[in-house]
């Protein structure tokens, strides 16, 4: 069986995904959309995908700057059995009647508000919800980052609750118009910030409260937890619980030297294609840990945290693989996911 599958919006997050799903047996990417006649439609039009335009005035944009472009989103929607949209917050919601109405399974983003899918969706947490869905939507990077971590303690420990202060980048590198430059924001004044309820979406029993400030940085996030456990537990067992987790990498500045989001980025520069790091990285000397109360430091390189869980939610919705460790496993695999950047 063959899935095809088409992208809506081709930037940070839709070009990472389309090229993860080259990589895996059984789905064809058909074509992806973009607006613009940019630089990143012409990379794409070089490998080789097929490009479609939104609507046929996106067309003639296309054909004005000399870039040609196969059709528009209705017509790759009635080519493909599933559409990733990854087009900017807010937008995905206006194109799910869209969707709905060509009968095409459709995967949101985690800039979506939960209700524009069926489930929200994190692979360590509930994968077999998204089996044989119409719709779901793959939480965003700083909540996959959340969500990775206290399923995981939860499995092995069980959590009561949580306390969270995420400390967001201002904007990816590329972007331009985004700031602050010179200031920390409080994301928002009032609390808790949205994380807190964009986890409990996934895990609605959860007791977490989040706070958020943007600084002046465009490589990664970074949360400080505080995480209060059902039993007692040793530094050591959270850290073997964690070695043992999948997508997610422990880090020791004593062993490495790292201390920073900008040397974990210059590591990753080395061995990885667009330094992409889908891992959750725990930095390991951060780990600390009194009777139940667990607190550490980790970060989220946002540009490609949700990339296998995106893959995931594919094999779900199209029941090519019901165990979640398998569907895991084989989607690390592909994509190169480890424990290590060296």
């Amino acid at each position: 069986m063959t899935v095809k599958i088409g992208i809506n919006g081709y930037g940070t997050i839709g070009k990472r995904i389309a090229s993860a799903i080259m990589k895996v047996s059984g789905l064809e990417l058909v074509g992806v959309v973009k607006r613009s006649p940019d630089y990143g439609a012409l990379q794409a039009h070089k490998q080789g995908l097929a490009l479609y335009a939104p609507d046929e005035e996106s067309a003639k944009k296309f054909e004005k700057a000399g870039l040609p472009v196969k059709g528009t989103l209705k017509e790759l929607l009635g080519e493909v059995d599933l559409i990733v949209d990854s087009t900017p917050g807010g937008v995905g919601a206006k194109y799910k009647p869209l969707y709905e109405e060509h009968g095409v399974k459709a995967i949101y983003q985690g800039g979506e508000k939960a209700d524009v899918a069926e489930v929200s969706f994190s692979s360590l947490c509930n994968y077999e919800e998204a089996i044989g869905r119409n719709s779901v939507r793959v939480v965003s990077c700083n909540t996959t980052g959340l969500l990775r971590v206290i399923c995981t303690l939860n499995k092995v420990f069980g959590v009561e609750k949580v306390r969270a202060t995420i400390i967001r980048r201002a904007a990816d590198p590329k972007e331009v118009k985004r700031g602050p430059v010179n200031s920390i924001v409080l994301n928002p004044p009032k609390l808790p910030s949205h994380h807190a309820i964009d986890v409990k979406s996934v895990l609605p029993w959860l007791d977490i409260w989040t706070s958020a400030v943007v600084v002046p940085t465009t490589l990664m996030h970074v949360h400080n937890l505080i995480v209060y456990l059902k039993r007692d537990a040793s530094r050591e067992d959270v850290i073997e619980a964690l070695k043992q987790a999948p997508r997610i990498m422990l880090v020791s500045s004593e062993a490495s030297g790292i201390k920073s989001t900008a040397q974990l980025v210059e590591a990753a520069r080395e061995v990885r294609p667009r330094y992409d790091i889908p891992e959750l990285v725990i930095f390991e000397d951060s780990i600390h840990i009194e009777g139940r109360e667990l607190v550490f430091f980790q970060a989220v390189h946002q540009e490609s945290i949700v990339v296998p869980e995106n893959i995931d939610a594919i094999k779900a919705m199209m029941s090519l693989e019901r165990d979640p460790v398998k569907a895991i496993q084989d989607t690390d695999s592909l994509l190169g996911v480890s424990k290590s950047l060296w």
